[in-house]
């Protein structure tokens, strides 16, 4: 099929662009790398009457080490931020999730910020991005504002952005030592989008205990799903495989899958379990090599 008719814009400054949508409001939508908006275009499940293009815009393309945070424009191409020396040092776990994001040729046009407003709930970097505690800038005509990525998804393919607001950078705080990491998931194929996925962040304290563990599905709920109740009970506990199994149990307990074509509720309740008993093992191990 093809798009329904639209005015197609092209900036060149993230002022004109914030202009454009300022002005169009919810008749418009930007766009990024185009991997998930055009197909929903051509099959006119998406109807923007107006297409405000990014691509021309190199300011919303960067990545930049800041005071103890990884910045990164929203515009950055997944395979750029994949193979990039300063994000694998700042933040593995970014690493890790983005191998899993579709293929390389994907990667290659699909950008950071654009899988993270798309906000699809069985997607790797909105997962990770809550993990690693992830603040993202927001900008307007109105202003700049940032946003916890915990509080930025609202529901499946919905977030808190306005419909003149863009977003603009990612913000992660950088990996500390003793702190390690690892991104899960099962899918049908490598490239599918994940039946369920984990992204964990284990931090040992010098007593070779948990001082802080972060647990973040994907793939179990409208959004990315925190499993809160598996973080506290890993707060001061020995990581061993029994307490790590525990964790997967209780973060099952607390996602939200529904069924589909795919695999049922419960399917993805036992998968969840058992992805996060292995990312929490495979963190900790990370953890010990990283003191």
């Amino acid at each position: 099929m093809k798009p329904a008719p639209f005015t197609y814009f092209a900036p060149h400054s993230l002022d004109e662009a914030v202009s454009l949508l300022g002005r169009y409001g919810s008749d418009a939508k930007p766009l990024a790398g185009g991997q998930s908006l055009v197909p929903l275009m051509n099959f006119r499940l998406a109807k923007p009457r107006y297409l405000v293009d990014l691509n021309r815009i190199p300011e919303l393309a960067y990545i930049r080490r800041e005071d103890g945070t990884l910045a990164v424009g929203a515009m950055t191409r997944q395979f750029e931020a994949e193979r990039s020396d300063l994000v694998r040092a700042a933040v593995p776990l970014l690493v890790e999730a983005l191998k899993l994001v579709g293929h390389p040729t994907i990667r290659h046009r699909g950008t950071v910020g654009g899988s993270i407003a798309h906000a699809d709930p069985a997607a790797e970097l909105p997962a990770a991005a809550v993990a690693l505690g992830a603040e993202l800038v927001i900008r307007s005509g109105r202003g700049t504002r940032t946003v916890p990525a915990e509080n930025f998804f609202v529901g499946p393919f919905t977030t808190g952005l306005a419909p003149d607001e863009l977003l603009t950078e990612i913000r992660i705080p950088v990996t500390q030592p003793g702190t390690g990491y690892a991104f899960l998931e099962l899918s049908r194929r490598h490239g599918d989008f994940a039946i369920v996925g984990v992204a964990a962040l284990v931090r040992l304290a010098t007593d070779g205990t948990v001082e802080r563990a972060s647990v973040v599905l994907c793939g179990a709920g409208p959004t990315p799903v925190r499993a809160r109740q598996a973080e506290a009970a890993l707060q001061g506990a020995a990581p061993t495989e029994d307490r790590f199994r525990e964790a997967g149990e209780l973060a099952a307990r607390e996602a939200q899958p529904t069924s589909d074509i795919h695999a049922s509720a419960e399917y993805r309740r036992r998968v969840a379990a058992v992805l996060v008993r292995r990312a929490l093992l495979a963190a900790t191990e990370r953890a010990r090599e990283r003191r």
